[in-house]
């Protein structure tokens, strides 16, 4: 089991960097940021890009994984989010792991644009982001024509890192996206569905893995090759409210399979709103129990 913790964008650097550099220091695994134009609850709040905090985190961190979670279509583009894939990964030092998903087609990064309902696909625009970068990160020139994306002799040194590139961590609840996750990805990331009470979002998260299980199987990838990835910002609960709450949920999310938990670092008030002194003894009493990488 890894330990992973999110820290939004919202803060001066001033204020964020100590959070990115007591994230290394408490022994999380990685940390992340959210990859949006605005978010939810805090779209009117101040709110920061993404590819500068993580190289910001990058220069200030020497261990921890980096990465986004979740970048998605809505706003990005295959070809200029490769090259800040390759930054970031070289400013990082082959840390940088990039969680992608498909993007809600009614959150603020549609409606930012005035475009209306976004792609008439969600799903194949999301087969497609996919694939072009993939392919971005590792070949040397390419060329894609699709329904969504087109490329045309495409220059992409000088790779990454970490060979043959980065780690892609896909987001899916749906049939078609855990058979992307199950094709591409280094690892499936899920938020779970059922929030209404924590036993359904439990259940709900037990019903995904059997599917993603499926999803392996069909394209002839062991159940252990692909890390199960539980990003718990949806749950019913907030997994850090407390030690005893954060222990709860690592120990459920391993036995169902999970190897990575994704905790949102506690906010004063709010999403999230939490002690951000229970951080401290989570790293003290949790996190040094924890075994291996997962």
């Amino acid at each position: 089991m890894r330990a992973g913790i999110t820290i939004l964008p919202e803060y001066r650097w001033a204020e964020a960097e100590p959070r990115w550099r007591a994230a290394e220091a408490y022994g999380f695994a990685h940390a992340w940021t959210f990859d949006h134009l605005g978010w939810g609850p805090l779209v009117d709040a101040p709110w920061f890009g993404s590819v500068p905090t993580l190289s910001a985190a990058a220069v200030v961190t020497s261990r921890i994984g980096l990465g986004f979670m979740v970048a998605s279509p809505n706003f990005r583009h295959p070809l200029p989010f490769a090259r800040d894939v390759l930054a970031l990964d070289d400013l990082s030092d082959g840390r940088l792991e990039v969680g992608i998903g498909a993007g809600g087609m009614g959150g603020y990064d549609v409606r930012v644009f005035g475009s209306g309902a976004g792609a008439a696909s969600p799903s194949r625009r999301y087969r497609e982001f996919v694939e072009l970068l993939d392919a971005l990160l590792t070949r040397d020139r390419v060329d894609y024509a699709g329904e969504y994306y087109t490329a045309v002799d495409a220059r992409t040194a000088p790779g990454c890192v970490r060979r043959p590139r980065v780690p892609f961590l896909l987001a899916a609840n749906g049939p078609k996206g855990l058979a992307l996750a199950a094709e591409h990805g280094q690892g499936w990331v899920t938020l779970g569905t059922d929030r209404d009470s924590l036993d359904g979002w439990w259940r709900s998260l037990a019903e995904l893995s059997a599917r993603f299980d499926d999803a392996l199987a069909a394209r002839s990838r062991a159940a252990g090759e692909v890390r199960r990835v539980l990003q718990t910002d949806a749950a019913p609960v907030f997994s850090l409210s407390s030690v005893e709450c954060y222990r709860d949920f690592l120990g459920r999310a391993d036995e169902l399979g999970f190897t990575d938990v994704l905790a949102p670092w506690p906010r004063a008030e709010g999403p999230f709103a939490g002690d951000e002194a229970v951080l401290d003894t989570v790293a003290a009493d949790v996190l040094p129990t924890l075994a291996g990488p997962g």
